[in-house]
């Protein structure tokens, strides 16, 4: 014997989950994220489903979502992987990663290199690598 209309109540829990959903403070959602696993949200969050749940003997609400991760893979010219992270540093000093210890010696260029002079000087070193690949090595 039913008491009320089961399309009435799940309605209603929609409504009432869509309203918490709606709530959210993604601010606080992001700064978690940025603390607990290293990454920051990217574009567009996808709501997936939300529910009313019971999480350690108490009522809860479980929301799912997908969101976009940068993903950053390091890897040297031998194949191996150095470094695989799931944080950007867009801020990171460029210079760093074109320090003169990682030149080869036979590339490094005498004194100290300003910005654009060592992204240029990758640059030349990169079509020195592809000139000798195209040409089989030799």
């Amino acid at each position: 014997m039913k008491l009320t209309n089961p399309e009435t109540i799940q309605e209603s829990e929609k409504e009432f989950i869509d309203t918490i959903n709606a709530e959210l403070d993604w601010d606080i959602i992001e700064k978690l994220l940025l603390e607990k696993h290293q990454f920051a949200i990217q574009d567009e969050i996808d709501y997936k489903d939300g529910n009313l749940i019971v999480h350690n003997n108490q009522i809860a609400y479980k929301f799912d979502f997908e969101i976009k991760v940068p993903l950053s893979v390091i890897f040297n010219r031998q194949g191996d992987c150095l470094e695989v992270s799931t944080s950007r540093d867009d801020a990171q000093d460029p210079e760093n990663d074109l320090s003169d210890e990682n030149e080869p010696t036979e590339h490094k260029p005498p004194g100290k290199l300003q910005k654009n002079d060592k992204v240029g000087q990758m640059a030349a070193d990169i079509a020195d690598m592809i000139s000798e690949i195209n040409q089989g090595g030799e």
